[in-house]
């Protein structure tokens, strides 16, 4: 059932038992078993933390409904016919996503710019500064046809720094793999051939290939702990692009080990730099979203924060016991295995009595991101499937209240995206065959909209400002006028490609519906040039709504026009979006000009520039030239991946 690469062969019957084991929760039944040998509830359900959430409930629920009757206004002339209620449904089911980013961020900001460590208001833990590592620690690097030389190089840099530390005899290297393409299996052989060679006197190093992937990602993770979990009292989980730094790390194992009800802690996760123009300003926006939202969210979140499934530490212990998930029941795509696993694994640790808690900081933890559009909407898609699988754990008994609610979220996140597609066609369709009165009254349209991208907006905006009020920080990203510049185009590029997402949403939900799922393939991780009859075949959808829309629009004048232009313009510049956001030329020049750069391409710490990262030396001055890549063996899978779903 697996292999183990140090011996080269296959055991069935013990393989078959320790998966046995690790699925054992699994049932027809969608709704999670009782947790077992309940533990005390955590402290953060303290009086003034539940008053932190009914305030931020009823802020929340305040604007909303100031926003819908405000947009009632606003469809107000002629009366109200039943396709403005239409309309104002939509626009309601558009709102909770935009309303929780935007008080987030407004408290996020006043925590950055009120106290002088944010952190001590949201993360009220002993932060371990003195203690002992005297944990045993298993480090999981999950790889799924990926290409094996940057997990290695990754894996090495950290043990490295390990041993640098004088601390390497508390850790232990896993590479748990689900690989099925051969080529990625055979550089996987040798570069753990390699990796032993070097650290395998010094630390133990386990490789186990199953022969299947029951269960995806988890379902790896779980044979893991059920064969191994035993033997360790934290596990750090690692996608196959995560790479942490040693400082991170340690802070991270000696605040689990100062705080014995912590069950997971998740790192904040900064990109790698990048010399992919796509992945500069997505990543770019990402860091100035990032730390107001997570610092807003983690003041009324408390213990039941989030899990990204990467980058994060889990204590084993509570993790195998209450964290094993269901197979949900049917034959359609929101059945079999939980794709997106890692919030629900949260809620079943919160649920268990252990704290879940994300470190809102931008330390020493690193991914990589996407580098075109097409491998950004393909990811996007996985997740979109995973979190409509929500629906059926909606029921789960003994979820912590916020819990739920985050389920619920982790819904709509996605389910937003088809009601502004059907209010922005809506409202376009009616602009075009004119009846003479105005769609939208001229004394509310406007300012509505602009309070929307406000709130849209507000994550970043909030970071922009913090970052233009400290200097040290301000350097970091370049000085003020590239943080201006930076955020200004980042703001028009996410403007163009919002449609370009939910459109893509939307057709993808609608293919559920009739029973269409997407193959749960590698992410084609390596810089690379998108042709335009890829990008055609993928974004066809959008150029033709977007054609269309625009077309009906121009026809007609007035600020109808200039409402929603925007909107379908975006949608319409679908194709040449993502053919030119992923030209290496393109990509070579944003970088040299360091436009869209982030502080680990200026002032990359040593650790970082181990890696010679060709963002880091361009962004230095070099001038050797980006080629176009050679298909390497995440391209390779990825391609098949592609052509497959």
């Amino acid at each position: 059932m697996y292999s183990d690469s140090g011996s080269i062969s296959f055991d069935a019957t013990d393989a078959d038992a320790a998966e046995d084991t690790a699925v054992s929760s699994a049932s027809q039944d969608p709704s999670i078993p009782a947790s077992r040998n309940p533990s005390p509830p955590c402290g953060d359900d303290a009086p003034n933390v539940r008053r932190r959430r009914w305030l931020f409930v009823a802020a929340v629920l305040a604007t909303m409904s100031l926003l819908m009757l405000s947009m009632a206004r606003t469809l107000s002339p002629g009366g109200l016919d039943a396709w403005d209620w239409v309309l104002l449904i939509c626009f309601g089911f558009t709102l909770p996503w935009t309303l929780i980013g935007f008080w987030n961020a407004v408290i996020g900001l006043a925590l950055m710019r009120l106290y002088q460590d944010p952190l001590a208001r949201v993360f009220p833990l002993d932060l371990g500064a003195n203690a002992p590592l005297d944990q045993r620690v298993a480090i999981l690097s999950c790889i799924r046809n990926e290409d094996a030389a940057t997990v290695f190089r990754n894996l090495d840099r950290m043990v490295a720094g390990l041993v640098e530390r004088g601390v390497v005899d508390r850790f232990d290297v896993h590479l748990l793999s689900d690989s099925t393409w051969e080529e990625c299996i055979a550089a996987e052989d040798r570069g753990m051939a390699a990796f032993r060679a070097r650290w395998g006197e010094t630390l133990s190093v386990e490789y186990r290939r199953r022969l299947d992937n029951p269960g995806f990602k988890a379902g790896n993770i779980a044979e893991f702990m059920a064969r191994r979990g035993e033997d360790y009292d934290l596990a750090l989980v690692l996608d196959a692009d995560s790479l942490m730094d040693t400082e991170t790390l340690l802070r991270m194992v000696r605040i689990m080990g100062a705080n014995p009800r912590l069950g997971i802690l998740q790192t904040l996760v900064v990109g790698l730099p990048s010399s992919s123009a796509f992945a500069r300003v997505f990543q770019f926006g990402m860091r100035f979203g990032m730390r107001s939202y997570t610092l807003g969210s983690a003041w009324w979140q408390g213990d039941c924060g989030p899990y990204w499934g990467h980058n994060a530490l889990l204590r084993v212990r509570p993790f195998v016991e209450h964290c094993g998930l269901p197979l949900l029941p049917g034959r359609g795509p929101l059945s079999g295995w939980v794709l997106s696993h890692d919030q629900v694994e949260a809620v079943l640790m919160r649920r268990a009595g252990y704290e879940v808690r994300v470190l809102p900081e931008e330390t020493g933890s690193y991914e990589e991101n996407p580098t075109t559009l097409l491998e950004y909407i393909r990811r996007d898609l996985r997740w979109c499937q995973g979190n409509l699988q929500y629906l059926k754990l909606l029921g789960t008994p003994g979820l912590h209240p916020l819990s739920r609610i985050q389920l619920v979220l982790a819904i709509l996140m996605f389910v937003g995206s088809p009601f502004w597609v059907l209010l922005m066609a809506i409202a376009a369709s009616r602009a075009f065959l004119d009846t003479g009165t105005p769609l939208f009254d001229p004394a509310y349209d406007v300012p509505l909209l602009f309070t929307i991208l406000t709130m849209v907006f507000a994550p970043k905006l909030a970071s922009v400002i913090d970052v233009l009020a400290d200097a040290e920080r301000r350097r970091s990203f370049g000085g003020a006028p590239r943080v201006l510049l930076g955020a200004l185009g980042e703001a028009l590029f996410s403007t163009l490609l919002a449609p370009v997402l939910a459109i893509a949403h939307s057709v993808f939900m609608a293919g559920l519906a009739f029973g269409k799922k997407l193959v749960w393939g590698p992410q084609r991780r390596a810089a690379h040039a998108v042709p335009v009859a890829l990008a055609w075949h993928r974004l066809w959808p959008q150029t033709l709504l977007g054609c269309a829309a625009t077309l009906a629009l121009t026809l007609h004048s007035g600020v109808t026009m200039a409402l929603l232009s925007p909107f379908f313009v975006g949608a319409l510049l679908a194709v040449p979006i993502a053919v030119w956001s992923a030209d290496p030329r393109l990509g070579y020049g944003v970088t040299r000009a360091r436009l869209w750069a982030i502080p680990e391409e200026l002032g990359p710490s040593p650790f970082l520039a181990s890696l010679d990262l060709e963002a880091v030396r361009l962004a230095g001055g070099s001038t050797h030239p980006i080629q176009p890549p050679e298909p390497s063996l995440d391209v390779a899978a990825a391609t098949s991946a592609e052509r497959s779903s």
